[in-house]
């Protein structure tokens, strides 16, 4: 069965919400959380996902919060926290891993922390045995795409095309496909530009898909409840699954 990965923004509108968003999708068919961090130079991200993260940080999200919600959905849903390299390396990067582990998360996204700079972090991750995600671009060559993958643990995400999430772009990735499974049996899923309208699509030949501009754009529909809110993205969330395994 094709795997689902949804991404929502920590502490927006209120932490509260982000609980009973995240356990609502859990009961929808989402496989794996990406809980989002929020910053304020989120450079993968479009504008979208960008807007979440400013308003939950003038909102006055705190590291707190991320902790408390993670202990709160992690035994629920399998959670992964998602951020950019500063969040993770203001806290000290083994400190704040600990307390992942602590929050019951297994595994970080970290988009801006290229392969190589990784590599010293590995031991720490694998001691606590987390996943630090490995990312695959369309512009990576079979060299590099056999030292990323070959030993790539929990996902590979599979980058759709080149720029910030949300943009739709179509790209071919038969042969990107073929040159990880060439040299990796960890599962593909792919990310970027993947909604309900195209979900099915896209996962032809992957085993996942990653969705997180389609989600958080209801997120930051104010003409919705709280309760509205919840049942739209937890109905997309449902219906992705059901139409990526149909």
């Amino acid at each position: 069965m094709k795997k689902l990965v949804a991404y929502i923004t920590t502490g927006y509108p209120e932490l509260s919400f982000t609980k009973d968003l995240a356990l609502s999708l859990s009961e929808a068919g989402v496989d794996m959380l990406e809980l989002g961090i929020p910053f304020s130079d989120p450079v993968a991200d479009g504008p979208i996902i960008e807007q979440a993260n400013l308003l939950s940080l003038q909102n006055g999200f705190k590291t707190s919060d991320l902790f408390q919600v993670s202990k709160e959905i992690s035994g629920a849903i399998d959670t992964l926290w998602m951020g950019y390299f500063n969040s993770f390396y203001h806290h000290g990067f083994e400190n704040f891993s600990q307390s992942a582990k602590e929050c019951g998360v297994s595994g970080f996204i970290i988009p801006d922390l290229p392969f190589e700079e990784a590599q010293p972090y590995l031991d720490i991750m694998k001691s606590l045995d987390m996943a630090l995600i490995n990312f695959v671009a369309p512009t990576h060559d079979k060299k590099r795409i056999a030292k990323v993958a070959k030993d790539a643990k929990k996902f590979i995400y599979l980058v759709a095309y080149a720029g910030i999430t949300g943009k739709g772009t179509e790209e071919s990735l038969d042969a990107i496909i073929a040159d990880i499974r060439a040299v990796s049996k960890t599962p593909i899923y792919l990310g970027f530009g993947v909604n309900e309208k195209n979900a099915k699509e896209k996962s032809q030949d992957v085993d996942g898909v990653i969705v997180g501009s389609a989600f958080v754009k209801v997120l930051l529909d104010d003409m919705l409840n709280y309760t509205q809110k919840i049942a739209k993205i937890s109905t997309m969330a449902k219906g992705i699954k059901e139409d990526i395994n149909s």
